[in-house]
């Protein structure tokens, strides 16, 4: 019996990783708001909490099913209060997404000064919990459609939990140093809110097109920069 749940189990760690990259992605970008003394502090905490999130709706799975039923109908159109959770969610996470890209490049082109407010570890942890709620509720839905044995959600969970934890900063580091790769992970944020909004209204956008273009521009990306690298400076 062990051996028949490693399968599921190991599908379902993987599909939780990469439904786990939107999160590390937002709190990275977030964290590099933060003096540096502060960021590991965002990130664990945000990461820490996604955590409880998840084992807590766990342990509350009627209720999590209880989302999926009906709330009320406009135009043909069933809303349940999962989507209703996602639709939210998605609006935040082209919201942020939007003014983050504003700020990097049409604001700071600007010649008049711009002033930005010095964001606040409470208020982005707000910011962080938010979202959390969000992808933690569809990541325990997935995980409930894929396999029955609560003890394989509970490990699933947790594994990749810690795998997020170890990425996190490494990715954060990356996306700091590289600004092009930021504004790609921001374009990336809007997808996924774009793609929450569309589940939220039964219009499903398979993830896997999202994470197959985004890595497609990543590729493009990585080997611009490298193509601007060789040049040699005149």
């Amino acid at each position: 019996m062990m051996t028949e749940a490693i399968i599921p189990l190991l599908s379902l760690i993987a599909l939780e990783v990469i439904l786990g990259i939107d999160n590390i992605i937002f709190i990275s970008i977030l964290a590099d708001k933060l003096p540096e003394s502060q960021r590991n502090k965002l990130r664990f905490w945000g990461i820490g909490l996604a955590l409880i999130m998840r084992l807590c709706l766990l342990a509350l799975i009627s209720w999590i099913l209880k989302l999926d039923q009906t709330l009320f109908r406009i135009s043909d159109i069933d809303f349940t209060g999962k989507g209703l959770i996602l639709i939210v969610g998605g609006l935040f996470l082209i919201y942020k997404s939007t003014k983050e890209i504003y700020h990097k490049t049409e604001a700071l082109q600007s010649d008049e000064p711009v002033t930005v407010k010095k964001a606040s570890f409470g208020k982005l942890l707000g910011e962080v919990v938010l979202l959390d709620l969000v992808f933690s509720i569809d990541s325990i839905i997935t995980a409930v459609g894929m396999v029955q044995q609560l003890w394989v959600m509970y490990t699933a969970v947790i594994v990749t939990v810690v795998i997020m934890l170890a990425a996190a900063k490494p990715i954060s580091e990356f996306i700091a140093k590289h600004p092009s790769f930021k504004i790609l992970a921001l374009c990336f944020l809007m997808m996924i809110g774009v793609s929450l909004i569309a589940e939220g209204l039964h219009f499903e956008i398979p993830k896997g097109y999202i994470y197959f273009s985004m890595a497609f521009a990543f590729l493009v990306d990585v080997i611009q920069m490298k193509t601007i690298k060789s040049v040699p400076h005149k």
